[in-house]
């Protein structure tokens, strides 16, 4: 028998875990979305176990917490 000077290729770990750019970009703008959905959920949930004197005090009246077209955030 001879010997061979055949090598197996090692294959690039990069290219085998390579995945489409829009799947990425996709998965990034949900996280996103989710993320600001939620932020916006904590910001109801606190605005709503105010009282109305609280309210008051910040500017706001129970029925402007209560509707879509006021949004308020707290940072």
């Amino acid at each position: 028998m001879h010997s061979s000077n055949f090598t197996i290729p090692a294959r690039n770990i990069r290219s085998s875990r390579r995945t489409r750019p829009g799947l990425f970009l996709a998965a990034v703008t949900a996280a996103r979305w989710l993320a600001r959905k939620m932020s916006e959920r904590r910001n109801l949930n606190a605005l709503m176990e105010l009282s109305d004197e609280q309210l008051k005090d910040i500017g706001l009246s129970r029925g402007q917490t209560e509707s879509d077209v006021h949004v308020y955030s707290r940072y």
